[in-house]
């Protein structure tokens, strides 16, 4: 298990491991749980760098619900058919519904638990 103490991006996946099937969340709100609001960025940087470990980085979205990542998943529409596979409906590269699936890890886990 991560704690304070571990690098920003093993943070960053222990936060994303947590979401569940068929919810998605966004950069920024893992930032922002994190306790570096300003880093949805970075946050992004560590999904871009998750393909070798088991991190279910599809689920992470931009504040839009737009699949800004879906590059970097081996294929044009990799993320869409995982995300739909979980039930998360996509249209035009964006989750719909965002405000009912939408994950909030400052809600959904323990204040700096990580």
């Amino acid at each position: 298990m991560a704690g304070k103490n571990d690098s920003f991006f093993e943070r960053v996946y222990q936060v994303v491991r947590h979401i569940p099937e068929g919810r998605v969340t966004t950069y920024g709100a893992i930032a922002k749980y994190l306790g570096a609001a300003r880093s949805a960025r970075m946050v992004g940087w560590a999904m871009n760098n998750s393909h070798t470990l088991e991190v279910p980085a599809h689920r992470v979205v931009n504040r839009q619900g737009l699949l800004t990542g879906k590059h970097h998943f081996g294929g044009t529409n990799v993320m869409q058919q995982l995300l739909e596979e979980e039930g998360v409906m996509i249209q035009g590269d964006q989750v719909q519904k965002m405000d009912e699936i939408l994950w909030d890890p400052s809600a959904e886990l323990a204040p700096d638990l990580y």
